[in-house]
């Protein structure tokens, strides 16, 4: 997940401090816990690394979305950037650049295609994991072209306590531009509301893991490297806002330089309405 989470995913969050696993349940109806929520989040972005400037400021508009149906769970969003033309944004957000990110992220339960409860221990239900990233206007590691990478491996939903239900995956990385596997990625992600009030509305801490290793070092990066991001909002039935820091470290596998930097620390602002 990238910045937030929609509210309907608090009802499907369960807070507790045990670990026993609750398995999905396909008996009857696959479909019997399909739900789907989607959103705009207006994001502003401070200090988002990779980065060889300093002090960077854009805006952009994000379309998020998810959801179930029957053994499919699906995350996704779509970044607009720099909505206005502005100069002063990002060099590679400034007019003229590329417009649009896509992530997108289904996974395929394993308990629902086989029949069986797979669940153990902490681990609710277990998927096939994929992911999908588009777009973006930034370099492969050849120097040309949008990012175009496949992700693919096993993921898992896992009680863990005070957080509750996270999701967590494990994939291997397909660089489609670049025709080559390179490395590994570990993701996880949460959403836990902590205050509640009497109108209905909430706080909630989110955010997510994305940490890759194992990458190709040949072209002078770093094998490992990764991001968190630690957002907290308020939430009514159809609005949240909110702020999250994100932490950087040699992010990509970019080694990080005086030049160029790839670690530190990065601001995120958002003003969100649920569809």
């Amino acid at each position: 997940m990238k910045n937030i989470r929609n509210a309907a995913l608090a009802a499907t969050t369960l807070a507790v401090i045990s670990c026993n696993a609750f398995a999905a349940d396909y008996s009857d109806d696959i479909h019997k816990n399909d739900y789907k929520w989607s959103q705009f989040n207006l994001m502003y972005a401070i200090n988002e690394k990779p980065s060889g400037e300093d002090n960077l400021k854009h805006n952009y508009l994000e379309m998020e979305f998810g959801g179930r149906s029957g053994v499919v769970d699906l995350y996704g969003y779509v970044d607009v950037f720099n909505l206005l033309g502005s100069d002063s944004s990002d060099s590679d957000k400034k007019d003229g650049a590329s417009k649009l990110y896509m992530k997108l992220a289904p996974r395929f339960s394993l308990d629902g295609m086989t029949g069986q409860d797979l669940s153990f221990g902490p681990v609710q239900e277990v998927y096939i994991a994929t992911l999908f990233n588009w777009g973006g206007g930034a370099f492969n590691k050849d120097g040309t072209g949008d990012v175009n990478n496949a992700f693919f491996g096993l993921g898992s939903d896992v009680m863990v306590p005070w957080l509750g239900k996270v999701g967590m995956n494990l994939y291997g990385l397909y660089e489609v531009n670049n025709k080559d596997w390179n490395g590994y990625q570990f993701s996880m992600n949460w959403f836990k509301p902590f205050v509640n009030f009497d109108n209905g509305s909430f706080i909630s801490y989110q955010g997510y893991i994305d940490y890759q290793f194992g990458m190709d070092t040949s072209a002078g990066g770093v094998s490992s490297g990764g991001a968190m991001f630690n957002g907290i909002y308020w939430h009514s039935e159809r609005y949240s806002v909110g702020y999250g820091l994100k932490a950087y470290n040699d992010i990509y596998g970019i080694k990080d330089s005086s030049d160029f930097a790839s670690s530190g620390f990065g601001h995120y602002f958002a003003a969100t309405y649920k569809f």
